[in-house]
C-alpha cells in the first residue's frame, strides 16, 4: 500500500510522469527553506493614546497580539492561538484609550482582553474594531452583502447600527437614491468621540470612495468628499478636531487632501507625485507622517500641515504603520530584500533603531541578494518596471536559469520587501524577474488602470515581453526560464503557457489561482468578486472579455509541464478553479502536471507544514525541468 500522505495534505495527484529529485543537485549553500518558514513576521503595529506601548501582530504558524512597551527589550505576547492571517488581508489590534484592554478580530469575531494578561472574551460577530472611549468600539458588521458600521458596547455586544436609518442626511449629491447601497469602512473616531470619519463605496460605482462623517450621538451623516470613479481613502483627524487628512487620487496619484470637519476648505496639501498613505498626525498639529511610495519603495515621510512640504524621514525600503510616540519619535515596521520584518523606532533628523527584529539566526546570517530596477518594453510600447535580482555567480559562461514573478491582487504591487522564498531560489542558482505588470500600483493612476476590461490579456504579453527581457542579458539562460505566480499572479502564469505560441516558458507555477473568471465571478468570495467588477464590466455586458481572460478554453495550447496548488479553504479564488483546471486538462489528455491540494489553507500556505511541502515541491518541480 502507499505511505498515507501527512494530515496537511489533501490530493496529491500526477498526470504522466511526475517530476523526480535531481541526485547531482545538493542544497543551496546558505539558505533553508526551514528558516524561511521560521522567520517571524510582526506588522499591523498600532500605538496606545499615551504613545508609550505598541501593540502588533506576529506571524508565524498563528497571528497573535503581542505588546511592546517602548524602551523595553522583550515583547509580551498577549494571545495564544489565533488563527494564521495573511498580513495584506489582516486587521490592527487596538489598545483602549486607558490602555486597560485589546480588542482585535479573530475568526469572524471581535474579541476584547485585558491588556495585563488573561483569557479574551468574544464580543460579537464583527471585525476591524476601533474603540470609541474606554467601553465602546466602533466595528464592522457583514449585513445582506454589504459592510456596516456598528457600535458595540464592551459590557453589552449587541451591535447597533452607526448611520442611522432615521436621521441621516447627507449633503446634495452625494450618491442619490444609492447612496446607501455600499460599504462603510476604515473607521476613525474624533478625538472628543462626538463623531467618527470613515471611507464608504458605492455599490453602483466601485471606483468610487468618499469620505464621510457620522455623529455618534444622533446617527446623522455628513459626505465630505466624493468624485465619480475615484478614490478618497485612510481619514485621519487632526488633534484640535477641526480637520481631517486623507489619500485621494484625484492628482492621478494618491496625494494627502485636507479638509475641515464640517466640509470646508477642503485643498490638497502634498504635491509629491507618489502615492502617500496611511497619514497620522503629529500631537502638535503641525505636520503629518505618511508613507511615500516611489516605483515601489515606501518612504517614511512628514507633511507640514499648512505648507505641504514633505521631508524624508528614512528611506525605503519598505514602511508601514507609522505612529507618534510620546516623546516626538515615530515607531514603524520595516523590511527590505535584505531584511526580514522588524520594528523600528526613528526620530527626524536621526537614524533609525530596532526595537524588536525576531530574525532567526540563520537568515540574519545568510546573504541576501538585493534587487536592480529595471524597465522593459511590452508588445504596445508600455515601459514595465520589475526587480531583477541575480544569483551569484551567473555569468555569459555559466548563464542562470530564471524565473518570471508575477505578483497577486491584480492591483497590488512586488515592492522592496523581504522575500525569502525567492532568496532560497537565487542562493540555488536562478535568477528572479519579479514584474509590475500594467494594474500595479506605485506608478501612477494612469498605469494602474491600464488592465480595467482587458484581465488577462495585455498583462499576460507583459509576462511574456519579460521573457524576451531576460533573454536579452547575457547572464540568464533564456532557454530555462519558468514562470510562477499566486492568485493573481498564478492566473498570469497560466496564460502566459497558454497564450504563447513561442513558448518562452518551459514550465509553469500555479498556485491558487483563476483559470476561468466568468466561473470564478459566480464562486469567489463578496471582497474579491467586487475587486473583479471594480476592473471588469458584469459578464453579461462584455461576455467576450471574460472569454478572452480565461485560459481554460484554451489549454489544449499547453505544451509545458504544470505544477498547481490550491487551499481546500479558498474564498477568495475557489478551490473548484484548480479543479476546474485539472479536469479540463485530463478531458484534453496528453497534459503533464502535479495537482496538490492542503485541507488547511485559504488563500495563503500559512501553515509552517503546508508551506514547507509546497515549496519542498516547488524545488524539485523547477530542477528538474529547468536546472
Amino acid at each position: 500500500m502507499p505511505e498515507p500522505l501527512p494530515i496537511w495534505i489533501g490530493k496529491d495527484e500526477v498526470e504522466w510522469t511526475p517530476s523526480q529529485p535531481r541526485q547531482d543537485v545538493s542544497p543551496p549553500p546558505h539558505w533553508r527553506l526551514e528558516a524561511v518558514a521560521a522567520t517571524e513576521r510582526p506588522r499591523s503595529l498600532t500605538i496606545a493614546a499615551d504613545g508609550g506601548t505598541v501593540a502588533f501582530i506576529q506571524d508565524r504558524d498563528t497571528s497573535d497580539v503581542w505588546l511592546l512597551e517602548l524602551g523595553a527589550d522583550v515583547p509580551r505576547r498577549l494571545t495564544t492561538g489565533r488563527d494564521p492571517m495573511p498580513y495584506w488581508e489582516d486587521t490592527e489590534p487596538r489598545i483602549s484609550p486607558d490602555g486597560t484592554q485589546v480588542a482585535y478580530a479573530d475568526q469572524g469575531a471581535v474579541w476584547v482582553v485585558a491588556a495585563a494578561g488573561g483569557p479574551p472574551r468574544r464580543l460579537a460577530e464583527a471585525g476591524s474594531p476601533v474603540w470609541l472611549g474606554n467601553d465602546r468600539l466602533i466595528v464592522a458588521v457583514e449585513r445582506h452583502d454589504t459592510s456596516r458600521l456598528a457600535v458595540l458596547d464592551v459590557a453589552d455586544p449587541w451591535p447597533k447600527r452607526l448611520c442611522d436609518t432615521v436621521s441621516r442626511a447627507l449633503s446634495p449629491g452625494a450618491g442619490g437614491a444609492n447612496a446607501w447601497h455600499g460599504d462603510e469602512w476604515g473607521a476613525a473616531v474624533s478625538p472628543d468621540g462626538s463623531a467618527v470619519a470613515f471611507a464608504f463605496t458605492p455599490r453602483d460605482d466601485l471606483l468610487r470612495t468618499e469620505i464621510r462623517i457620522a455623529e455618534v450621538a444622533s446617527g446623522a451623516v455628513r459626505a465630505l468628499t466624493g468624485t465619480p470613479l475615484l478614490a478618497d481613502r485612510s481619514p485621519a483627524w487632526s488633534p484640535d478636531g477641526a480637520t481631517i487628512a486623507y489619500a485621494s487620487e484625484r492628482s492621478g496619484w494618491y496625494e494627502l487632501h485636507l479638509v475641515g470637519a464640517d466640509g470646508s476648505g477642503e485643498r490638497q496639501l502634498s504635491r509629491a507625485e507618489a502615492d502617500l498613505s496611511e497619514p497620522s498626525w503629529h500631537p502638535d498639529g503641525s505636520r503629518l507622517v505618511a508613507i511615500r511610495c516611489r516605483r515601489n519603495r515606501f518612504d517614511l515621510v512628514t507633511v507640514d500641515a499648512v505648507s505641504g512640504e514633505l521631508a524624508v524621514v528614512a528611506e525605503g525600503g519598505t514602511w508601514g504603520n507609522p505612529r507618534w510616540t510620546h516623546d516626538g519619535a515615530i515607531v514603524a515596521t520595516y523590511e527590505d530584500a535584505g531584511t526580514a520584518p522588524q520594528l523600528r523606532l526613528v526620530r527626524e533628523g536621526g537614524a533609525a533603531v530596532t526595537v524588536h527584529a525576531p530574525t532567526p539566526l540563520p537568515v540574519r546570517s545568510a546573504p541576501h541578494v538585493r534587487p536592480h530596477d529595471v524597465v522593459y518594453t511590452s508588445f504596445d510600447g508600455v515601459e514595465i518596471p520589475a526587480f531583477l535580482l541575480r544569483p551569484a555567480g551567473a555569468s555569459s559562461e555559466l548563464p542562470a536559469p530564471a524565473i518570471v514573478y508575477p505578483h497577486g491582487g491584480p492591483t497590488s504591487c512586488y515592492g522592496d520587501e523581504w522575500d525569502g522564498h525567492a532568496q532560497y531560489f537565487l542562493d540555488k542558482g536562478y535568477a528572479w524577474l519579479a514584474i509590475n505588470f500594467r494594474g500595479s500600483t506605485g506608478y501612477g493612476r494612469e498605469f494602474e488602470r491600464l488592465n480595467h476590461g482587458d484581465w488577462g490579456v495585455g498583462d499576460t504579453k507583459d509576462c511574456l515581453a519579460a521573457a524576451d527581457y531576460l533573454r536579452t542579458l547575457d547572464w540568464v539562460d533564456g532557454n530555462r526560464l519558468g514562470i510562477f505566480g499566486a492568485s493573481y499572479g498564478s492566473y498570469l502564469a497560466l496564460l502566459s503557457v497558454t497564450d504563447d505560441p513561442e513558448r518562452r516558458f518551459r514550465c509553469a507555477v500555479a498556485k491558487y489561482g483563476d483559470c476561468d473568471i466568468l466561473t470564478s465571478w459566480a464562486q469567489g468570495d463578496r471582497e474579491g468578486v467586487q475587486d473583479m467588477g471594480r476592473m471588469m464590466a458584469h459578464p453579461s455586458a462584455d461576455p467576450d472579455a471574460y472569454r478572452a481572460g480565461s485560459p481554460v478554453h484554451r489549454l489544449a495550447n499547453v505544451q509545458v509541464p504544470l505544477l498547481i496548488a490550491h487551499g481546500e479553504l479558498d474564498a477568495r479564488v475557489s478551490p473548484k478553479q484548480s479543479e476546474q483546471l485539472v479536469r479540463e486538462l485530463r478531458r484534453l489528455g496528453g497534459k503533464t502536471f502535479e495537482y496538490v491540494t492542503y485541507p488547511t489553507e485559504a488563500h495563503g500556505f500559512l501553515r509552517a507544514g503546508p508551506q514547507l511541502h509546497f515549496y519542498r515541491r516547488l524545488e524539485r518541480f523547477l530542477d528538474w525541468y529547468l536546472l
